[in-house]
């Protein structure tokens, strides 16, 4: 089976400087107290919850954080978030998704139009590119399972058997499979994402992350050099901002 992966950068992510890990942990942070408001505190009860809190744990999130964040949006204190989704295109018609969250639509709408006309592109109105993508669920499992703090030193890494976890996840209801150098990457219809998770979790596999994905149905590549140029400072500039969530783009040739 095969698929199309955006996420080799997630292997990164833990070697992350202390600035760039506490600017995921206010996005997740936003994104807890957002799921909070629309489903309640409880974890047991609210699936999107859950998969947060997996998320938040996933980036090393400590857990003091993590009950902070709960019992401050339980609690209605903070400010309120609102999500809001911007479309538009790169240079060429690079076809970019952009979710917020944000106390301050109308900054946050300024800040967005201005990266995109500053960088080759224009901001479109709601739909324009969102048609060519498909959401879905990605989740990444290690190769590898870890020894727990119990086993004897020098205990080494289990591997994981492809095999076993293909049947499982597809059992589970996974649409797809992949096995890259690094991880497994399985894909899921999005409704699905939770429960593929917690069945594979609950089989003691190594999840690494579990999150919805935009996945292009057609790819945009560059040539000119100042095309990629805005391109990748368009994505560091909506990345840096403190409002974006998540950014999807079809530019096929974007380094890894």
């Amino acid at each position: 089976m095969s698929g199309h992966s955006k996420w080799k950068n997630i292997m990164h992510k833990k070697e992350k400087t202390d600035a760039q890990r506490a600017k995921i942990f206010t996005k997740i942070g936003k994104e807890i107290a957002i799921a909070v408001r629309e489903g309640g505190a409880d974890p047991v009860s609210n699936g999107k919850l859950r998969d947060l809190i997996a998320k938040a744990k996933a980036n090393n999130v400590p857990n003091d954080n993590i009950e902070r964040t709960l019992k401050k949006a339980a609690g209605g204190d903070g400010a309120v978030y609102e999500e809001v989704t911007y479309e538009g295109y790169g240079p060429s018609g690079v076809a970019v998704i952009v979710e917020t969250a944000t106390d301050n639509r109308n900054r946050t709408a300024s800040d967005m139009r201005h990266y995109f006309d500053k960088y080759g592109g224009n901001m479109g109105t709601t739909g324009c590119v969102s048609y060519m993508f498909q959401s879905r669920g990605v989740i990444l499992v290690a190769k590898e399972i870890e020894p727990d703090a119990k086993a004897p030193r020098g205990t080494k890494p289990k591997p994981v058997s492809e095999d076993s976890l293909m049947e499982d996840a597809l059992e589970a209801g996974a649409t797809d499979f992949v096995a890259d150098d690094e991880y497994f990457e399985i894909s899921t219809e999005e409704n699905d994402l939770t429960f593929v998770r917690e069945t594979l979790e609950g089989k003691g596999y190594p999840i690494i992350s579990a999150d919805r994905d935009m996945v292009p149905q057609s790819y945009v590549t560059l040539e000119g050099e100042d095309d990629i140029k805005n391109m990748s400072t368009l994505l560091e500039m909506l990345d840096d901002n403190d409002d974006v969530q998540n950014v999807f783009h079809n530019w096929e040739n974007e380094e890894e």
